[in-house]
């Protein structure tokens, strides 16, 4: 299929022949100039997305420079727009002198057509996927300053979350890699989106990637990217989440998940700050402030070898803990509130309140599943809601001790629900301990509480 507009730039009539007859069996369109004095008026007109540009145009000088200059010229227009040189001359450190200043790739005539439409194919997925990482980047940058306008963060007033505010503060405005640490539903991505926010890439995009939720097989292409025809659905080049995270921070959410043998791929990104696409061999530099999180104890995962020790110090520069919230009773009034305020607003309940029985219930009550329990018990409660007070009974929090009920009596689904809420209440919300007691992996295990809506 013809995709795709090239231009092409060279003296030779002939050549411009040629070169018309074999492109036009490959790209949508071809503009052949003869002269490259219409060069930048046509970059304007017509946006090419290759350029094929000759080296040399004045009789008896075969240096390269006029070249040389061209391409400066293409890439004062457009730094991003793949430009591959064409000359009649080899030379090796013309070649690395013009690939410095930005030329995708050198061919030399008299060229072989499979190979110079190789070349210029190639030239196109590169202008593909860097359109494709801008895309996604802004269509990313939006959504980001749409959530920090849109989502306001309640700290409450706990001394713990005075002390994480206050070193969150201190480390946003650097470059410095970020461990957040805590139990499931605390807030650590959202804590994330806070240090991006605050941090001096906030108009870049943020990336999150649920390390959990990525398989095995796809680990490299998901994160790396993946050049055409790399494996059997490698359709297209893509690019992967660090090159679209560049500029910006990357947030590696449950990073505890990944398994060993991956995590030396990892580390070697972190490293070099260089990735390379699946099925090539061309380095890409990223530039990317890195944030994991993970409700794992690494260091005790590194104790045990399920963790690489590199990569813990790699990761964990500065170390945030967010605290469960049964730690910080005090902060649920504050937090009631303000998922009061949001949730009466999104059903337009304007107006309610919280009587002070509900308030004493919820300080009681241990919310295992955290902030975010509390968060979907405020909605719940907001939407059953007849009155303009909500009450305890308006409440349907799990019963924090049960009596197991008689398996005759259940289906295998009600069994299997009553184990997994028993654990989760069992374990406080922990859910690596959770999914070891019952024997099963996190994924399935998130697949189940997503099943029976715990």
């Amino acid at each position: 299929m013809k995709k795709g507009c090239i231009l092409v730039v060279d003296d030779n009539k002939n050549v411009l022949s040629a070169l018309r007859i074999l492109l036009e069996s490959y790209f949508q369109k071809v503009i052949l100039l003869n002269s490259p004095n219409t060069l930048v008026s046509q970059l304007n007109d017509n946006r090419p997305d290759v350029i094929l540009l000759d080296m040399n145009f004045s009789a008896g000088i075969n240096s390269g420079n006029e070249g040389l200059y061209w391409l400066s010229e293409i890439k004062k227009f457009d730094a991003e727009l793949p430009v591959v040189l064409f000359t009649a001359y080899a030379d090796i450190d013309l070649a690395v002198n013009a690939l410095k200043q930005g030329a995708s790739d050198f061919v030399v005539k008299p060229w072989d057509n499979a190979k110079l439409v190789a070349t210029l194919q190639s030239a196109y997925s590169l202008r593909q996927s860097r359109k494709e990482v801008k895309q996604l980047r802004e269509k990313q940058t939006v959504i980001n300053r749409e959530l920090n306008r849109d989502e306001a963060f309640c700290w409450g007033k706990s001394e713990s979350m005075r002390e994480l505010r206050s070193l969150l503060g201190k480390v946003a405005k650097t470059d410095a890699s970020i461990l957040i640490t805590g139990e499931n539903g605390t807030g650590k991505e959202v804590i994330a989106r806070e240090i991006h926010r605050l941090s001096v890439r906030s108009e870049e995009v943020l990336v999150t990637v649920d390390m959990g939720a990525v398989s095995e097989t796809l680990f490299e292409s998901e994160l790396f990217g993946h050049v055409k025809g790399a494996f059997t659905d490698a359709r297209t080049d893509r690019a992967g989440k660090f090159e679209a995270a560049d500029g910006g921070t990357l947030f590696l959410d449950e990073i505890g998940n990944l398994n060993y043998a991956l995590q030396a791929k990892l580390l070697s990104v972190i490293q070099s700050r260089q990735v390379v696409r699946v099925g090539d061999n061309k380095p890409i530099p990223v530039d990317i402030r890195l944030i994991c999180a993970t409700n794992r104890n690494l260091e005790q995962s590194v104790q045990s070898g399920e963790f690489r020790e590199d990569l813990l110090y790699r990761v964990n520069t500065i170390h945030l803990e967010v605290p469960a919230l049964r730690e910080r009773p005090e902060d649920i009034p504050e937090l009631a509130e303000f998922f009061l305020l949001k949730y009466s607003a999104k059903y337009d309940k304007k107006g309610l309140t919280l009587s002070k029985n509900t308030i004493h219930k919820l300080k009681e009550y241990a919310w295992p599943g955290n902030v975010r329990e509390l968060q979907h018990a405020m909605e719940k409660a907001v939407i059953l809601c007849d009155g303009t007070e909500l009450q305890a009974d308006d409440f349907y929090l799990r019963k924090q001790e049960k009596k197991s009920p008689k398996l005759a009596n259940m289906s295998l689904e009600d069994a299997e629900k009553m184990l997994i809420e028993n654990s989760i209440a069992k374990n406080n919300g922990n859910m690596s301990a959770v999914a070891t007691e019952l024997g099963i992996t996190r994924p399935t295990l998130y697949s189940k509480i997503k099943k029976y809506e715990l």
